[in-house]
């Protein structure tokens, strides 16, 4: 933000408000006219947003006095300055016209009085250099000494006859930090009645005001008024906004006892073992419930469908609040969306430009996991839609209009657009690969089936986007989804490959994924979606596939000086708490002088022994001495099993121990993310 610019901006606004009250020209006196600005109800905002939707800000004139029949009306410039970058949409290439709005006398809103009463008509002139909308004292078939858009008074003769109505709606012009609406007419109400003048539409880069942090902050409005009408504003400075931090994301391990929720603790992977609990059969492995990603917000409307969900907007799946043709037209409503005022006229939008109408969002909240470092060989799969936590695992239910269900389904990409063709599915989903007939660990039976997608992996990397299409802003919300992995344990071809898998969950669209840089994602755009987010997510691991290895030291081993040492391996995956069978061969490693290339080659153990290809069985234990494996050999010994549970003795003796003799346990060398002596971190070593 430059702070210069924002104190030159309080430095104008104190000028225009320190002005004298001028008086609109006309016949008569009265009081000055002036004005008295509010923001009747400011949002809270998400740190995390790049497009916010702030507070309304409304101007309550009254006073001045009344110009004269068939004059035209006088004009002002209305700027509105924020202490971060305006970012409403532009719906124009160039110049800055934007979705931002000031509406005169309420349009459309069905209060009583004139202005009320008349629909939406929009200036779509942004900068009035050529007066495109200037407007005169005239009357209506409704009103009297009321906004018209022609003069009554041609070569000089005034007529009564009813004329078009004026132009109350104007667009705002979009410069940094600032909004102005530019030639704005302003009629005196006299000394009965107000004029309202309502500036709506106006977003803002939240995350640049706070960076993202915890600590909340306030977005601060200031209101500037200049041109051929000058007019005193009394408390021109506003808040139009409290943000705060949103999101909170976890991934856990399947909640047996309540389907839907996190629990600590995730099962790791073994490459050597095929997943074998209950499950949809998906090519040769099995659907292995992995855990659950999860998404709180942090206040109750973080989470936005895409139009105010009820029976008013009417689309083709029944009002979830996903139409592109919404009735949120009145103004000052709040109505929990990621869209704001949608100006409408005789059914068709009233203010549109480069393919987008004003106030329209592109879609509701989405919410994304990115999956990175998937081991190869690995499928990953999630739930279709949210899960609720019941010990049946019950997939959500839309529940059409305004409900109390929160829903959100899986959407092709993050900016995938809405579909809004009549009677048409508006929300982009993705056709469900199956469903499991069972959600994990524990549970062997569900009243309802899961569906369920599998997401592509590219360069080890997936994502999968769900979409808010029902929500409740009266509670903070969790939604919940179910991640799945599949694979076939194949150890001779290193698959699935060891590594440790993450997942990042946060708002989308966002920079992470290219679709747009953060700098251009926190300004204004006629291209980017509506809404987009900053990324203030961290890595969360969700499983290593470990190797299914054991790694014995044997700290010394001898051949030399009339002594020799026996070495014994057994297999003791065989046990008595149901553990899965495993065998495999072991490579034993010499190491004895300093340099590698003098240490003997490494040897392979066997069923049969040194030099046996044939792998060691569960329940059995394989031997082999140093005198026949390395003759003269004395140092120590790394011995790597292609199985779990491997535990080594070794016995050193004189030749038939007779006169000295000892033995010891083999060291086990634990592994620890993924690596024995992961780098960093040292060695764990047990017996």
């Amino acid at each position: 933000m430059n702070f210069r610019k924002w104190i030159l901006a309080l430095t104008v606004l104190a000028l225009f408000a320190g002005l004298a009250s001028a008086q609109v020209s006309g016949t008569g006196s009265g009081a000055p006219l002036s004005c008295v600005s509010n923001v009747a109800n400011p949002p809270q905002l998400r740190s995390e947003g790049y497009t916010e939707l702030t507070g309304d800000i409304t101007l309550n004139c009254s006073g001045g006095v009344l110009p004269t029949y068939g004059t035209q009306i006088p004009t002002a410039n209305i700027t509105v300055y924020l202490n971060g970058t305006v970012t409403s949409r532009l719906l124009s290439t160039s110049g800055g016209a934007s979705e931002a709005m000031l509406l005169i006398d309420e349009p459309g809103s069905g209060l009583t009085g004139y202005g009320p009463t008349v629909p939406v008509t929009m200036c779509t002139s942004s900068l009035q250099s050529s007066n495109s909308c200037t407007e005169f004292v005239g009357n209506t078939t409704t009103g009297t000494n009321v906004p018209v858009s022609t003069t009554p008074c041609p070569a000089g003769v005034c007529s009564v006859t009813a004329l078009s109505p004026g132009w109350n709606a104007f667009q705002g012009t979009v410069s940094g930090s600032s909004v102005t609406f530019f030639g704005v007419p302003v009629l005196a109400p006299g000394t009965t009645g107000t004029r309202v003048f309502r500036i709506t539409n106006i977003r803002v880069n939240a995350n640049g005001i706070t960076g993202g942090g915890p600590i909340p902050a306030n977005v601060v409005a200031a209101v500037a008024i200049s041109g051929s009408t000058a007019l005193s504003v009394t408390n021109p400075q506003l808040t139009t906004g409290f943000i705060a931090s949103s999101l909170s994301t976890s991934f856990g391990d399947v909640d047996t006892t309540s389907f839907g929720n996190a629990t600590p603790g995730l099962t790791q992977p073994l490459q050597c073992t095929t997943p074998t609990v209950n499950g949809s059969s998906i090519g040769n492995g099995k659907l292995f419930a992995q855990g659950t990603v999860q998404f709180k917000e942090l206040f109750g409307t973080a989470f936005k469908t895409r139009v105010a969900p009820s029976t008013a907007n009417p689309n083709g799946t029944g009002g979830t609040g996903q139409s592109g043709t919404a009735i949120q037209n009145i103004p000052g409503y709040i109505y929990n969306s990621e869209s704001g005022f949608i100006p409408y006229t005789s059914g068709s939008p009233s203010l549109t430009g480069n393919n987008n109408t004003a106030g329209l969002a592109d879609f509701g909240t989405r919410l994304v996991a990115t999956f990175n470092n998937i081991p190869s060989g690995v499928s990953v799969y999630v739930s279709t839609t949210n899960v609720i936590g019941t010990t049946t695992g019950s997939p959500a239910t839309l529940i059409q209009g305004n409900g109390t269900t929160s829903y959100a389904v899986l959407v092709a990409a993050e900016n995938a657009v809405e579909n809004t063709a009549s009677g048409g599915s508006n929300t982009p989903t993705v056709s469900q690969t199956g469903t499991s007939s069972n959600g994990g660990q524990g549970i062997s039976t569900l009243t309802n089936k899961i569906p369920y997608y599998q997401i592509p992996v590219v360069n080890g990397s997936a994502m999968a986007t769900w979409e808010v299409v029902n929500t409740f802003p009266n509670l903070n919300e969790t939604l919940s989804f179910e991640v799945w992995l599949s694979y076939t344990a194949s150890p001779s071809t290193n698959s699935p490959a060891p590594g440790t898998m993450t997942v990042n969950l946060a708002y989308a669209p966002n920079p992470t994924s290219g679709l747009f840089t953060a700098t251009a994602g926190g300004t204004a755009s006629s291209s980017l979606n509506i809404p987009r987010f900053a990324d203030t997510s961290t890595a969360i691991n969700v499983g290593t596939v470990t190797v299914c290895q054991t790694a014995i030291l044997f700290p010394f081993v001898t051949n030399t000086n009339g002594f020799d040492t026996g070495l014994a391996i057994a297999n003791t995956s065989t046990d008595p708490f149901g553990t899965a069978a495993q065998s495999g061969t072991c490579t034993l490693n010499w190491y004895g002088n300093a340099t590698a290339s003098s240490n003997p080659a490494a040897s392979t153990l066997g069923s049969g022994g040194v030099g046996s290809t044939t792998a060691i069985a569960s329940g059995t234990v394989s031997t082999a001495l140093a005198s026949t494996t390395v003759p003269g050999f004395q140092g120590y010994m790394i011995a790597v099993c292609n199985f779990q549970y491997a535990h080594g003795f070794a016995f050193i003796s004189d030749l038939g121990a007779r006169n000295l003799a000892m033995g010891y346990l083999g060291l086990i060398m634990n592994q620890s993310s993924g690596a024995f002596r992961p780098t960093g971190s040292g060695e764990t070593l047990t017996q």
